[in-house]
């Protein structure tokens, strides 16, 4: 039945997922330019918390855990797993009271709708992988943004999506220059579980039914260890709690 589900509900979900991307693109530019960056800002939490709804099309059970762990008052490094683009909604609802930006490939920043205007608009760092001097100083630019203003910036340290939910290695570049970038900020762990077993076939058909939780592990303060040893430490603590 579960498999059956999947191939009728796949097309809807893709649908869904499409509508709300195309739709909010000029929500964005429409908020942005009579109301200014906070309407821009709430509009993107609607969009976020539709998209993460969308998972309901296919009987996902989605949950969040520890939020209650994440620190206020100052600037959050979050360091997560990737499994898919479906990473980006969960993470910017449950911390979209920290502003959440993202360090994103260029590719990403065009021809994507509301994906690249929140991007572009958001303050978001946008790297090109081909140019390391130019991807430095976009990550460093977005550590002291967030320094300034107290808001949250997330990378992943696998630097691109794991198929089949199995952690890549972590590169400790991105994150020591973001914390160079923001010395006061927490460093907090997100485990995303059940995006890959959601895409098992790829992207049709999508599996029924899947358990998806969002956990935040407790916070990592930079000052007691070294960028190297951070990665390592929020290397196995993912990697312990996907297993």
């Amino acid at each position: 039945m579960k498999k059956f589900l999947g191939f009728i509900l796949t097309p809807v979900f893709h649908l869904y997922m499409m509508f709300q991307i195309v739709m909010f693109y000029p929500v964005q530019v429409i908020a942005l330019k009579f109301f200014g960056e906070h309407a821009r800002r709430r509009s993107v939490d609607v969009l976020n918390i539709l998209l993460l709804k969308g998972l309901h099309i296919l009987g996902a059970r989605v949950r969040y855990i520890g939020l209650e762990n994440v620190p206020k008052d100052r600037p959050v490094i979050v360091v997560a797993n990737h499994q898919s683009m479906y990473d980006i909604p969960a993470i910017g609802w449950g911390f979209r009271k920290f502003y959440p930006k993202f360090i994103s490939k260029i590719e990403l920043s065009k021809n994507m709708f509301s994906i690249s205007y929140n991007l572009k608009h958001g303050q978001s760092a946008i790297i090109d992988r081909k140019n390391g001097s130019q991807a430095v100083k976009e990550i460093l630019k977005l550590g002291r943004l967030i320094e300034k203003n107290n808001y949250a910036a997330c990378i992943f340290p696998e630097g691109t999506r794991s198929k089949t939910g199995k952690l890549r290695p972590f590169m400790s570049a991105g994150i020591q220059t973001l914390m160079r970038g923001a010395p006061s900020a927490v460093v907090v762990p997100f485990v995303i579980s059940g995006h890959s077993r959601l895409l098992k076939k790829g992207n049709f058909p999508l599996q029924f039914g899947q358990e998806i939780t969002y956990q935040i592990l407790k916070p990592i303060e930079p000052g007691e260890f070294s960028p190297d040893e951070i990665t390592a430490y929020l290397e196995k603590v993912i990697g312990d709690h996907l297993q």
